[in-house]
């Protein structure tokens, strides 16, 4: 079987620096549920030395989180992300893919039936044509799952236009095997929201990031920190004036606010400086130790996958316990619904809330015990 970019797949050094960075090999210890093991799994597919449906490889094709951690710590520089896209496109072709990514995928398809997605959520929404100046792009599944977001960063941010009418940006087809397909929409919606593209999602950000380049394309806190602090320097405004959409810091009843990190956000773009640094102007910020690390939503993974995202989300949920805040925030719609349905199941306290609401002034009142 052929497929795999010679380059892509020749350069991995077998040195084993991923073992400790990849989540499915923490729950297993399974050398072949490790980036290095399922690299060996591409050669032997590549080389014909094992079929397409082998169970291994069907297994671990699917079990992976595609989190790009082992990404990170990589010294030969393997570009794990795309190996993965490469692999399920192979794999996931017509009954391979599993059913809810099929689903999914038809969902968002058509940008008639995404707009319909949010039509009676009131996401944000601008009227007219073409934008001139930067644009909110509005997720797929945010627009009805939360709506609340991208109403938020409109109030941040009054100058980016939220058309109605922009589709899919190809995310979920590029990470579920038709990344041809994914990468289509991410030129059509760059057509249809030309100049700058700001968007509430992580990992939205680093796909479109990877086909209209990283000019073009601002995750949220990417921009509101280069807007706020021109070129990395100290804040534009005094630290007593207000913060974008808060009280001013002296007056503030900080909160004590913790971060999920998006994987792809932070292993695909390295922005990880940036919602921290946001955070720290409204609340007193608490490093969770593994806020770098994948919390299990992995795209469409906990839909796949839910007894596994779970298992990889338990540890998580006990460090925010432990760290006794009062919110985690989240850059990333996925992490967003996985964190709000772990808390909620464990009746916790602690509040899941994205970046955008808690700049904007929006505290979700504490759930009591």
């Amino acid at each position: 079987m052929t497929g795999f970019t010679p380059d892509l797949l020749n350069r991995c050094i077998a040195c084993g620096f991923c073992l400790p960075a990849c989540p499915t090999y923490a729950l297993t210890k399974d050398e072949t549920s490790s980036p290095r093991g399922r690299i060996d799994l591409m050669r032997a597919l590549d080389e014909g030395t094992l079929p397409a449906d082998d169970p291994r490889v069907r297994e671990e094709a699917s079990f992976c989180l595609g989190c790009r951690a082992c990404e990170t710590v990589c010294p030969a520089g393997v570009q794990y992300g795309d190996l993965l896209e490469e692999w399920r496109d192979q794999q996931w072709q017509g009954s391979g893919r599993p059913l809810v990514a099929r689903l999914l995928m038809i969902l968002v398809d058509a940008r008639w039936r995404v707009r319909l997605l949010g039509l009676l959520r009131r996401h944000a929404r601008t009227r007219g044509g073409r934008p001139e100046g930067p644009s909110l792009m509005l997720g797929c599944f945010e627009r009805a799952l939360f709506p609340k977001v991208s109403r938020a960063a409109r109030r941040l941010f009054p100058e980016l236009a939220a058309p109605a009418a922009q589709g899919c940006c190809g995310a979920l087809h590029a990470h579920n095997g038709d990344s041809a397909r994914g990468r289509r929409m991410a030129e059509e919606l760059g057509r249809r929201l030309p100049g700058t593209i700001v968007t509430t999602s992580g990992g939205c950000a680093a796909h479109l990031s990877s086909v209209l380049g990283r000019d073009r394309v601002k995750e949220l806190s990417r921009y509101a920190y280069e807007r706020d602090m021109p070129g990395g320097a100290e804040p534009s405004r005094p630290a007593a004036e207000t913060p974008p959409g808060g009280v001013p810091a002296e007056t503030a009843d900080r909160p004590r606010v913790a971060l999920q990190d998006s994987c792809h956000l932070r292993n695909g773009l390295d922005v990880w400086r940036e919602p921290r640094a946001m955070l720290e102007r409204i609340g007193t910020y608490v490093e969770l130790p593994s806020a770098g690390t994948c919390c299990g939503a992995a795209g469409t993974y906990a839909l796949v996958r839910p007894r596994d995202s779970r298992r990889v989300l338990d540890a998580k949920l006990d460090e925010i316990e432990a760290a006794g805040v009062d919110y985690v925030a989240v850059v990333n719609p996925g992490c967003y619904r996985q964190l709000d349905q772990g808390l909620r199941r464990r009746k916790s306290r602690v509040r899941a809330v994205h970046l955008a609401e808690l700049l904007a002034g929006e505290r979700p009142r504490r759930r009591e015990p």
